[in-house]
């Protein structure tokens, strides 16, 4: 919020008001970036501080952080004479720090307070304004830089913050429990020595210290930033990659970020709705504003704004394996929302109503349960402030149960995140975008064939882990996400393009069906991506003629490389199998189709005047018969005749200007080989002769001439 703040500052300065000065003050931020930035100056001023004595004091990793934080103060205690600062993560662990430190400061006489953002200003002043007695005051990293307490002279650094960071197991920005850098680590140990010399007790070690990150990263590269994108657009920004960021995020984060805008209705061409202009108004996620807003449309704005603060804060639900209750599987059937996060939402009811803390979900920790109520009542009169909720709600006779209209509501906040069951009744399932993913066996969403994923965990298998479902029903999808196409997919097994009507929500396939409509259907490019990976399996299958053509091409640009014939490679066959996929369908047809009447068409009106020149397919005998030829590449033709087929042939035959001789394979009366020559007169003076008798007398009916 700081860097849109002062880009949105420096923007105004640039173009509306020259006058403006602005001016950004920091103990812990690199100034050069900012000056920069802001085309200005550095200036340094030195603060009076007191030396501090920092001392590490490493506790067990498995301590809880308020107990920590309580050996902190009983080591620090007596070493000073002043207040004492703590430094905890959040208003949770100050409230459980202030249960564990009561007893002491009743017995030190000291006077104990809590400092946090939302506290009550009489609440926060109490915390800083001087005092008769000792004080240990409990604050967040608010004291770090926000305030000045005069009178501290201690600090126990717990070395936590609740950093606002982007949580993807629930698709949204929240405070994530993480460790401090070095420079804040610096900061807070710096409020020791403000007023006199000091003490700051940190609770890790000095190796730890030097395995802290220098600065935080920046919240550009930490957050979701939907939120940053609709207060943009609310403000009047159309073009948000052009925008002058202090730290320009990625643009796969803008992308992401104008795409979730445009799914929850909040824009639409990139434009703000009227819709996202209402949730531009609430100072929420806009995920959560679309919730809320939903809810008060309809009317369960409390049960919803209950099911935000779930969301929000750690789930106060403490499963038990103790042996007399029933596990939460089992006990399911006492809850029949069909969503899970709708179950803990009526549990909460219940014990706000009650104090009920035992559930068919797990036993609540009250003050955690308490803590989410808190959020809630927050968020109720948020929505309620900003919307002016006075208009009925409406519902649609098929809505009117309270857990449907909250099932709805969690679908319209999560239009992203639906899933799809692979089979009915079966845990795995696929969600929008593709991603594998498998409902929790305690899920209470057992039928429904669309849920939303509300709290997804990443288990390093294929399947990512559901852990709070909700179940919707498909007349629920927004029709903006919704459409219908026609895809062409390749059966490989029947080796065939198939065209398949599909409806889609997103990307998630909805329902599809086959059909033979392939008016707007890309069949061939398909085919011919699929048959051209697999060539021979699609050329022809013993066709002598074809096998030959591309013989003969081959051969005779071997022979005679100044006919700049084509080889009739891969990528020219690829060529005719592009032009043959057009209205063909499978390799089947493909195989049948005229393979040698577009591959003729390769060459040019000369190219093939003289391929049946110099590369005939048939040569004329004496006695008037035209027989085939045989050509292989990196072999001479073939001639098989029969040798009475060659009386009166004195030369041997020769193709490709005369350059190539003819290799004749010559037959006896029964079509068997007698003998094998490119030397024809050399057979007719040497080996005839020698065979003819043989021949006389196997076939005398036959003709054998002393001189053929």
């Amino acid at each position: 919020d700081s860097d849109l703040a002062l880009a949105i500052t420096r923007r105004l300065r640039n173009e509306l008001r020259d006058d403006l000065k602005i001016v950004v003050m920091s103990a812990t931020y690199d100034p050069q970036p900012i000056a920069a930035f802001l085309d200005g100056q550095v200036t340094r001023v030195a603060g009076r501080t007191f030396p501090v004595d920092v001392r590490y004091l490493p506790r067990p990793g498995r301590e809880r952080i308020d107990e920590s934080a309580a050996a902190g103060v009983d080591a620090l205690w007596d070493e000073t004479a002043g207040d004492v600062l703590v430094f905890l993560p959040g208003v949770g662990e100050i409230r459980q720090a202030a249960r564990r430190l009561a007893d002491r400061a009743a017995a030190w006489n000291a006077e104990l307070h809590e400092l946090y953002a939302d506290a009550p200003a009489e609440t926060q002043q109490r915390a800083i304004a001087p005092g008769a007695r000792r004080k240990i005051i409990l604050a967040t990293n608010v004291a770090e830089t926000s305030v000045t307490i005069d009178g501290v002279t201690g600090v126990v650094d717990t070395g936590w913050a609740r950093v606002p960071s982007f949580d993807p197991r629930i698709g949204l920005n929240r405070l994530e429990l993480s460790r401090i850098s070095q420079a804040s680590a610096d900061q807070r140990a710096g409020r020791a020595g403000r007023t006199r010399p000091g003490i700051c007790v940190r609770l890790w070690s000095e190796a730890q210290q030097r395995q802290l990150a220098e600065q935080l990263a920046p919240e550009v590269t930490r957050l979701e930033l939907s939120a940053a994108a609709l207060h943009l657009l609310a403000w009047g920004e159309t073009d948000l990659p052009a925008f002058p960021w202090f730290q320009p995020p990625s643009p796969h984060s803008l992308e992401r970020a104008a795409r979730l805008l445009e799914d929850l209705g909040a824009t639409h061409a990139g434009r703000l709705t009227p819709l996202g202009r209402s949730m531009a108004s609430l100072p929420l996620e806009p995920r959560l504003a679309r919730l809320l807003l939903e809810a008060e449309k309809v009317g369960c704005l409390p049960a919803a704004a209950m099911a935000a603060a779930l969301l929000g804060e750690r789930d106060p639900f403490q499963q038990s394996n103790s042996p007399d209750r029933p596990s939460i599987v089992g006990s399911r059937q006492v809850l029949d929302t069909d969503s899970d996060l709708v179950d803990r939402v009526e549990s909460l009811e219940r014990f706000a109503e009650e104090g009920q803390t035992e559930t068919p979900l797990g036993t609540l920790n009250r003050r955690s349960a308490q803590a989410v109520l808190r959020l809630a009542d927050q968020l109720r009169r948020t929505a309620n402030k900003e919307t002016n909720a006075t208009r009925p709600p409406t519902t649609t006779p098929s809505d009117t149960d309270a857990a449907a209209l909250l099932r709805r509501c969690l679908l319209a906040a999560f239009p992203d995140r639906v899933a799809k069951r692979r089979e009915p009744r079966g845990r795995r399932a696929v969600m929008v975008g593709g991603r594998g993913v498998q409902l929790a066996e305690s899920s209470g969403v057992r039928d429904a064939e669309l849920f939303v994923c509300l709290d997804t965990l990443d288990t390093g298998s294929a399947d990512s882990l559901v852990r709070l479902a909700s179940a919707i029903e498909p007349h629920w999808l927004d029709s903006r996400l919704i459409r219908t196409t026609l895809d062409v997919d390749f059966d490989e097994q029947r080796e065939r393009v198939r065209v398949v009507q599909r409806r889609r929500y997103h990307d998630l396939i909805m329902d599809e069906r086959h059909t033979s409509d392939t008016a707007n259907a890309n069949t061939a490019s398909v085919l011919f991506a699929h048959a051209s990976r697999q060539l021979e399996r699609v050329l022809p299958k013993d066709d002598r003629e074809f096998d030959q053509f591309l013989a003969r091409v081959r051969c005779l640009r071997q022979w005679l490389p100044q006919c700049e014939l084509p080889d009739l490679d891969e990528p020219h066959l690829h060529e005719v199998l592009r032009t043959l996929c057009d209205g063909r369908r499978g390799f089947d047809e493909l195989r049948q189709a005229p393979w040698l009447d577009f591959t003729r068409g390769l060459l040019s009106y000369e190219q093939t005047q003289m391929l049946d020149r110099e590369a005939p397919e048939r040569l004329a005998t004496p006695r008037g018969n035209r027989l085939r030829l045989r050509y292989e590449v990196g072999r001479p033709p073939i001639l098989s005749a029969r040798i009475q087929e060659l009386f009166g042939m004195r030369e041997t035959p020769r193709i490709a200007a005369g350059r190539v001789p003819v290799l004749l394979e010559l037959l006896g009366p029964n079509m068997r080989p007698q003998q094998l020559t490119d030397d024809l007169p050399s057979f007719w003076k040497n080996t005839y002769p020698v065979i003819r008798k043989e021949l006389r007398r196997r076939y005398p009916k036959h003709d054998w001439p002393e001189n053929p």
